[in-house]
């Protein structure tokens, strides 16, 4: 046995493609959110989606008969993460809340990549670009966050 095949799993094919991959959302979601001034950029999203991908992925392999137990944990662990992005500000006004969602939406969308379901993914990608920009559509009023 050589020394590669001491330390190959024989996984790192299928993570490499995965982290493309969530190289790609990152930069796509986090280009949009950049392009607008906002906090949460491309290397936000990017740890915040191939972090959850790397568990979603490690918990699959580790238990298949039971990946959702990480992928919950994920859903709590970023949440803590979005509330302490959430200010309010001494006039009352409370500031950061998309900033928060797109961070909490990053990790669905890194689980998704790390279980493997790569159209939901994508879904998921042309979701969190398209939909910030509705309030900001011409001839459209909706309330500002």
């Amino acid at each position: 046995m050589t020394m590669f095949e001491k330390i190959l799993s024989g996984h790192e094919l299928g993570y490499f493609i995965r982290l493309l991959l969530c190289l790609f959302a990152s930069f796509v979601v986090g280009f949009e959110r950049t392009s607008r001034g906002k906090a949460a950029g491309v290397s936000t999203h990017f740890f915040v989606i191939a972090g959850s991908m790397t568990f979603a992925f490690a918990s699959f392999l580790a238990d298949p008969s039971s990946p959702a137990r990480i992928a919950a944990q994920i859903v709590t662990g970023v949440g803590f993460l979005g509330a302490g992005i959430i200010l309010k500000r001494e006039e009352g006004k409370i500031v950061n809340l998309t900033t928060a969602a797109s961070i909490w939406f990053a990790a669905a969308l890194g689980t998704t990549i790390g279980f493997g379901w790569y159209v939901v993914s994508l879904l998921a990608t042309l979701f969190a670009v398209f939909v910030p920009r509705l309030p900001h559509m011409p001839g459209k009023h909706y309330p500002q966050e």
